[in-house]
């Protein structure tokens, strides 16, 4: 059976968890743990293709979110009867992480 956590854990603590269990220094974890951020960088930054899975866990893409022109004279939703106006909005990118099956099965 598998320990709980009441409270979630720090980097430190996570490096030093993961070390115990793997029996691998803490510096390897940390190399590890570092070379996974800059792999999951390296397929979500601009010009990649966009998408990182990590199988079972979880899958990381981004969203391009297209710009928005200025609206004037909408009805404002939280007063009935008035209008507003919307300000535009530029072109951004989202990410999204979307947890697969397994990832879901442990939360169940």
């Amino acid at each position: 059976m598998k320990k709980t956590y009441s409270d979630p854990l720090t980097k430190s603590q996570i490096i030093n968890t993961l070390a115990e269990d793997t029996e691998l220094s803490r510096k390897d974890v940390k190399a590890v743990i570092d070379t996974l951020g800059d792999l999951i960088h390296a397929h979500i930054k601009p010009r990649a293709c966009g998408v990182f899975k990590m199988p079972g866990m979880f899958k990381i893409s981004v969203v391009k979110k297209p710009a928005t022109k200025a609206r004037k004279g909408v009805p404002n939703p939280f007063r009935p009867g008035e209008t507003m106006d919307v300000a535009a909005k530029p072109a951004s990118r989202r990410v999204k992480v979307l947890a697969l099956k397994n990832l879901k099965d442990m939360a169940a």
